[in-house]
């Protein structure tokens, strides 16, 4: 399989291309809503919203923008979102091996 947007080719099973890091195919959406910690203007409320329906994170802005602006439902839909939406699990770095030793590339 190759990644439509660098032109790669990456394993048929990837859900994201290894070289430009973009989502390739058809991904199931995230099994939990949760607001990621990168990526986020505000409190992630959208970004995760888009994540999880796998859309674009500029519509789902623009339409809470127009809902809170045009109704108000959306300012306190967006403060109860941020509160019962839970933050994404910090993400563990990899250690570097022991001694200083650096691993060879292949």
């Amino acid at each position: 399989m190759y990644c439509n947007y660098c032109g790669k080719s990456i394993q048929d099973d990837a859900n994201v291309c290894a070289y430009c890091g973009t989502r390739v195919g058809g991904v199931i959406a995230r099994k939990r809503l949760v607001r990621p910690r990168e990526g986020r203007k505000v409190a992630g409320v959208c970004l995760g919203m888009a994540e999880y329906f796998d859309i674009d994170v500029t519509i789902v802005r623009v339409v809470w923008l127009i809902t809170a602006f045009a109704t108000g439902v959306g300012f306190i839909g967006y403060l109860i979102a941020w509160i019962v939406m839970p933050e994404e699990p910090y993400l563990l770095q990899a250690q570097a091996p022991a001694g200083g030793q650096q691993v060879p590339n292949p």
